[in-house]
């Protein structure tokens, strides 16, 4: 039977099923979190440099970077989704960095963002970095709402981890 992603979500009891109206919003919502997120990150890229000169910024970057490539290789290439969606398959992953923050992509992505903000300081930069993390911050919560309903131990790992940043949140 073809039914794709975009026909499936999460009911209260953690079954997948097919209900049209809640999807559109359901979908609609997880759009706009992706729309955002890769806005921003756009207007960061298009208004300065995209690699910091400043060798403490840089490693900063390079932090941020390898964080990201460490946790695409801990969840495996193509299990992670663009949308804060849960795939039907899913597992829950608590190894790698996500023994320590349960969104170590969303962390990445703060940290190479960062560097280049304040390198290339503006309050218009300034403004889209703390507009990404506002945006990041709803859109792992979010996920996190649907992770508990598909994932019975999520619970358990949301008690024992940091969402974004070790010790501190």
């Amino acid at each position: 039977m073809g039914i794709g992603l975009s026909t499936i979500i999460l009911n209260s009891h953690s079954h997948f099923e097919y209900k049209p109206f809640r999807l559109k919003v359901h979908m609609r919502k997880s759009i706009l979190f992706v729309i955002l997120q890769f806005g921003i990150l756009g207007l960061i890229a298009l208004t300065g440099p995209v690699l910091a000169v400043n060798p403490w910024f840089l490693a900063l970057e390079t932090a941020g970077l390898l964080l990201g490539i460490w946790a695409v290789i801990t969840i495996k290439i193509g299990n992670f989704n663009i949308t804060p969606d849960v795939k039907p398959e899913a597992r829950l992953v608590q190894t790698g960095p996500y023994a320590f923050i349960r969104r170590p992509m969303y962390a990445a992505l703060l940290l190479v963002t960062l560097p280049l903000v304040l390198e290339t300081f503006s309050l218009f930069r300034a403004a889209l970095w703390l507009l990404l993390i506002t945006v990041l911050v709803f859109k792992l919560r979010y996920e996190e709402q649907l992770l508990k309903l598909a994932i019975q131990d999520y619970s358990a790992y949301i008690a024992k981890t940091y969402r974004l940043i070790p010790f501190v949140f």
